[in-house]
């Protein structure tokens, strides 16, 4: 089981649109109690031109894509009201070497598309129709149960809070040519509630759907047309669609997806809560949305809608970038920044406004290339273009180096993060793949899982007590502490959707990992010596010395070993399966291998416990010291087993996750 580890990233890598921390760019921003302030112009600060950025542009993209092994992007670049540029890259058909437009080539956002869902519930809160702090049942046909006495709101929903486990299973396929109907996706199965609303950022795709319904049932029109004649065409934004399939006058001008430039172009994918995260568009499209929002909402929404939804912040861990009603704060070099970033599965786009300077940008890629590509490029696009055009140098303090150690010591430890499911056999992607903290060599934080774009592990220094700066880079890292213990950490780039939480004692891996490797080798000499002792019998022709309950337990100990064995062995192509073919493993090709995985487990995990009592008992009553000390390791490999399995959900059934 010890090597599970190794093959889930579930927690970042499997949720369906791009991962917060891993894929955001690296942000910088001063203290979140009020917005930063913009620092003077440097002398060398470039103008911002349609000739300097096209320059600029062209100079990185074309190397950036080729690099990345990436087929194909679009750029656009907005500035006071009108488009500033708007640049294709690379192709959006390779075979046909047919080359973006960023006119006509639409790209899929992903979960960029939360913008229109946004959108139009604070239209109907505008409109007086929705209540962001009502109860969400209030508008539904279904009912999502209050947790811990407190209801689901719209607030909640917009900021991330609602509190639900995450919910992958049918999120994105290749398949699937037509969703099932937005109400029958969300009443499928409502997952759980697993923190108090309004108290943890867990992203969630779910909640976002139910947002969608709300608008849905509230307005009286199916979602797609409501986006259609409320916000698609107010901005003239012809070339979008939430539609699934494309209708068939924008389905020529859809972009191919590719896993890289040189692989065969994929299927269109067809998300099924349409509201997190179906929208085809066109960057010149997105241009127009980003214009909207710049000029205080546009034809969409008043003024006042407009910076109630940029403007309404849910702090939760200061100093870090904070959540807003839909967008979340992405702040650099001193320059308040919202935005959203996107992802399916080959799709990868992120959209930046900065409010107080009237400009925004957006940025599509349209496949999943080599070594992390779109996450580099987008960081070295941000980070280029706020250098190059607002550039502006972080105003840090400093901690003693005596603080600053016992502090890393303090936060030294494993973590799990709270974007995760938890009532499944999924649940193993997060305690599985757990945050470790540790102490690095100058007294600073040292976090491998949080890399560089280049892949190296990114180092912390302290600048602020229980505050962090990236070394040598711009994000920063910050905890809450509690009576001198830390209850939750985050770093810049994910802090209005992700924080990490101390893992629970039972389940850290500190202990757990070591423990379950002692196991693996139990059980691993246990179903060995079966077969092993069943060879030296044949060859030296002695037969086996047991007889009747003895005779049966030596069988059964072994087998069920085995079995055991096999189970894990059948997670672990599970795991591998979901994380080397996508949705495609994911959405319920190997249904029969889980649910024949989850009988067999529970008869292998609580029958092995069982039958190592057994053992123990009869070896200690009447067994010699070595067949004693034997029996006492496998009870604990077995108990440490059991363990594992139902720490890790294994124990749990069903396919909803």
């Amino acid at each position: 089981m010890v090597v599970i580890r190794k093959h889930l990233k579930l927690v970042l890598g499997l949720m369906a649109f791009a991962a917060h921390v891993a894929a955001a760019p690296v942000p910088e921003n001063g203290p979140s109690s009020a917005p930063p302030t913009a620092p003077s112009t440097a002398a060398n600060t470039q103008a911002l031109t349609k000739a300097d950025v096209d320059a600029w542009l062209d100079g990185l993209m074309p190397y950036a894509l080729s690099r990345g092994a990436v087929a194909g992007g679009v750029v656009v670049v907005v500035k006071d009201g009108q488009v500033l540029t708007q640049r294709g890259y690379g192709y959006s058909d390779v075979e046909k070497r047919t080359p973006v437009d960023p006119e006509n080539t639409l790209f899929r956002p992903g979960s960029v598309s939360k913008l229109f869902t946004w959108t139009a519930v604070m239209q109907l809160v505008q409109e007086g129709k929705l209540d962001l702090d009502a109860d969400v049942n209030t508008y539904l046909d279904f009912e999502i149960p209050a947790y811990q006495g407190k209801p689901v709101t719209l607030r909640n929903i917009m900021t991330h809070t609602s509190g639900f486990e995450e919910s992958i299973r049918k999120l994105i396929s290749d398949e699937t040519k037509t969703p099932a109907p937005l109400d029958t996706v969300l009443k499928r199965w409502v997952p759980n509630r697993i923190f108090a609303p309004g108290t943890t950022p867990a992203y969630s795709n779910y909640a976002t759907g139910v947002a969608g319904y709300i608008v849905e049932r509230v307005s009286g029109m199916p979602f797609d047309d409501y986006i259609d004649q409320r916000i698609l065409m107010p901005l003239g934004m012809t070339h979008s669609t939430f539609r699934q399939p494309l209708p068939a006058s924008l389905k020529p001008l859809m972009s191919q997806s590719y896993q890289t430039a040189s692989g065969k172009a994929m299927p269109f994918e067809v998300v099924e809560p349409a509201p997190a995260g179906s929208l085809s568009a066109s960057g010149a499209d997105m241009g127009k949305f980003m214009i909207a929002h710049l000029a205080n909402g546009g034809p969409l929404l008043s003024p006042e809608t407009a910076k109630t939804m940029h403007t309404t912040f849910l702090d939760m861990i200061p100093p870090l970038n904070r959540m807003a009603l839909g967008f979340y704060e992405q702040n650099q070099n001193g320059y308040r920044i919202i935005g959203h970033n996107g992802g399916t599965q080959r799709f990868f786009t992120y959209l930046w406004l900065l409010i107080d300077q009237n400009v925004g940008v957006y940025i599509s890629l349209n496949s999943v290339g080599k070594d992390g590509a779109p996450s580099a490029i987008h960081n070295a696009l941000i980070t280029g273009f706020m250098d190059r055009y607002f550039p502006g140098t972080p105003k840090d303090g400093t901690v003693d180096a005596k603080t600053a150690a016992v502090h890393a010591r303090m936060m030294a430890g494993h973590y799990i993060a709270s974007r995760r499911s938890d009532s499944s056999f999924m649940r193993t992607g997060a305690f599985a793949s757990q945050t470790a903290v540790t102490v690095g060599p100058d007294g600073g934080l040292l976090i491998p899982n949080f890399k560089t774009p280049g892949g190296e592990p990114r180092a912390w220094k302290e600048i602020a007590p229980f505050v962090w700066r990236e070394v040598g880079g711009k994000q920063r890292l910050a905890a809450k502490v509690v009576d001198g213990k830390v209850q939750r950490f985050s770093i810049d780039a994910g802090s209005a959707a992700v924080v990490f939480e101390p893992a629970p004692w039972h389940a850290n891996a500190a202990w757990l990992n070591p423990a379950m490797m002692f196991a693996v080798i139990v059980l691993l000499l246990t179903a060995l010596s079966w077969p092993a002792a069943a060879i030296a019998r044949r060859v030296y022709r002695a037969p086996l010395a047991l007889t009747g309950r003895a005779r049966l337990r030596y069988h059964l100990v072994r087998g069920v070993a085995v079995l055991v064995l096999f189970v894990c062995a059948g997670w672990l192509f599970i795991f591998s399966a979901m994380m080397q073919q996508g949705f495609t493993a994911i959405n319920g090709k190997y249904d029969w291998l889980v649910i024949l995985l989850q009988a067999a487990g529970l008869v292998g995990f609580i029958g092995f416990l069982g039958l190592a009592l057994w053992n123990a008992w009869s070896a200690w009553t009447q067994g010699r010291w070595a067949s004693r000390l034997w029996s006492i390791a496998l009870l604990l490999a077995a108990g440490i087993t059991l363990w594992a399995a139902t720490t890790f959900g294994l124990l749990s059934y069903g396919l909803n996750y």
